[in-house]
């Protein structure tokens, strides 16, 4: 019962975010994602490649 009342405490603390910083947030998480992506992608593409031209 203690463990649930200190929950409750705490969740009354808790700062919330706008839906305007939640928004800025997701899509900064969104653009990263799509970022790194791509450089695997290009990385993966590339070493397969050198690798390719090696082993020939």
């Amino acid at each position: 019962m203690k463990f649930i009342k200190s929950v409750i405490d705490e969740m009354k603390r808790v700062t919330w975010p706008t839906k305007q910083q939640l928004r800025k947030d997701t899509i900064v998480v969104i653009e990263t994602s799509i970022i790194f992506t791509v450089m695997f992608f290009v990385m993966d593409t590339v070493i397969q490649n050198l690798l390719a031209l090696i082993l020939k």
